[in-house]
């Protein structure tokens, strides 16, 4: 038998789970200031294995328009650059055989607009997922009360807790959503 606890917990750690990749994911998302985020997801071929770019580069932010990577060995300077260029980013990396300098360039209001919907996209689907761990997390409660595990009032305050859980998940995920639109929608 699950104790109540265990699902309360592991409903708890399933929608904070779901929060965080909310929160990496957005931090990908290209606004119209300069971040090493913007970077997360580009992968560069290091000896046959692909590996996370920052692991092979410091990757700084000399201004908000403005990103800098450094190989930590020269002869990745190309691959790093092949591999910017041919994201979905939109960016158009330049070398001066140290470093590669990513200039940002300012994003039309019709991108910004883009943004702002895929962002509200991403952000409704983590709803929908965190809804789901209620879901079940709500059904195994009821299998305990069916099964006479937990009382009938028990269910039902259990029930509540993991309802105000969604509730404050939710409410999270609506102010992430509104900072992100603020800086997309910032010029």
């Amino acid at each position: 038998m699950e104790s109540v606890d265990a699902i309360f917990d592991e409903t708890e750690k399933h929608m904070k789970k779901s929060l965080e990749m909310a929160e990496t994911e957005l931090s990908t998302i290209r606004t119209g200031k300069a971040t090493p985020a913007l970077l997360d997801t580009i992968k560069v071929d290091y000896y046959g294995t692909m590996v996370p770019l920052k692991q092979v580069a410091q990757i700084a932010v000399p201004d908000p328009k403005m990103i800098r990577v450094q190989p930590w060995e020269k002869p990745l300077i190309a691959e790093i650059m092949k591999v910017i260029q041919a994201s979905d980013l939109g960016l158009n990396p330049q070398s001066d055989g140290n470093f590669i300098t990513i200039p940002l360039p300012a994003l039309t209001e019709e991108r910004r607009h883009e943004l702002v919907k895929t962002v509200r996209d991403m952000v409704e689907e983590t709803k929908v997922a965190v809804r789901n761990i209620r879901r079940d997390a709500n059904e195994h409660l009821k299998k305990l009360e069916k099964s006479h595990d937990i009382s009938e009032d028990d269910y039902h305050r259990y029930h509540k807790e993991i309802q105000e859980l969604t509730d404050d998940s939710i409410k999270e995920l609506d102010v992430v959503l509104v900072a992100k639109e603020k800086e997309i929608l910032e010029f």
